[in-house]
């Protein structure tokens, strides 16, 4: 599922002409669902209102991709909101981040807010670990205990942590687990998880759709597919997403901006473009993309 960046138009609003393309794109190259407003998706840089209107005019859009909305506010009655519009338009579940701005709150804190959320919550939840941005680290026993909630049927773990590949599965045997750091897919495969929710599938989902899809078939072959994407992956997460994200989609012709929302900054993508280009062959005019000039 690519965590699906937020397009912008010319005066900073979200461009769903753009969005309408991304989807066209997801959708070609085998993706499962889409996330949209999360973390490359600037979901704090977005009013609930946004996010609101953002959820449902991309289902229709989706064409049917399973969309997940990300919720990432330490508010809980807004995140109960947003979880209750995100069901009103059929959404299909909601990823939720933990609350980040209160560094003070407790595990037990932390554990009933989520419950507090999924027991409201209309749609299934997915709980997000990320604790570069949250300050917040899931435990062992933060996952035994969310995963004992009958509507929070999956994790995604953005730690970039080896070890929790083997945790979060020992911990919740039946949840859906999906990585958020796609070095690690091969071997969070290896370890009985699902997939990932990705950023770097907002430009390559059709090499880590492939790598999802064959595993277990095609082993080897898979193994050699993921060596090939693995530069790819590592430079599009060198740079800051969704800047770069942004910036190759611009370029593709995908979207008619490259803007992201302050406080972050536009970087240069050139690199990575390059990288995509050398390494996949991937560019606007075998994607059949068509120029940016052209686009209304």
């Amino acid at each position: 599922m690519p965590a699906c960046v937020t397009p912008f138009d010319s005066q900073g609003e979200i461009d769903y002409v753009s969005l309408a393309r991304l989807m066209a794109y997801f959708r070609a190259c085998g993706c499962s669902g889409v996330v949209v407003a999360g973390t490359n998706g600037e979901g704090p840089s977005l009013s609930a209102v946004e996010k609101r209107d953002l959820v449902k005019r991309a289902i229709p859009l989706a064409e049917g991709l399973d969309v997940i909305l990300g919720i990432s506010t330490p508010s809980l009655y807004e995140a109960i909101w947003l979880s209750e519009q995100a069901g009103k338009v059929g959404a299909s579940g909601i990823l939720v981040m933990a609350p980040g701005y209160f560094r003070n709150a407790t595990e037990k804190g932390i554990i009933e807010w989520f419950q507090a959320i999924a027991s409201a919550s209309p749609v299934p939840v997915i709980a997000y670990n990320f604790p570069k941005f949250t300050g917040f680290t899931f435990s062992l026993e933060v996952v035994s205990a969310l995963t004992m909630h009958p509507n929070i049927v999956g994790f995604k773990d953005s730690s970039g942590e080896p070890s929790n590949l083997k945790m979060f599965r020992a911990a919740a045997p039946e949840a859906s687990l999906l990585v958020g750091d796609e070095t690690l897919l091969l071997d969070a495969l290896v370890a009985g998880w699902q997939g990932t929710i990705s950023g770097a599938a907002n430009l390559i989902p059709q090499w880590l759709f492939r790598i999802v899809d064959r595993f277990g078939e095609e082993s080897e072959n898979t193994s050699a597919a993921f060596e090939v994407i693995l530069p790819v992956i590592t430079a599009i997460r060198k740079g800051p997403q969704p800047a770069v994200n942004k910036g190759v989609l611009y370029e593709w012709g995908l979207i008619t901006q490259p803007d992201v929302r302050l406080p972050l900054e536009n970087v240069p993508f050139q690199e990575v473009q390059e990288c995509i280009e050398m390494r996949l062959g991937l560019r606007s005019e075998n994607l059949g993309i068509p120029k940016r000039n052209y686009l209304v």
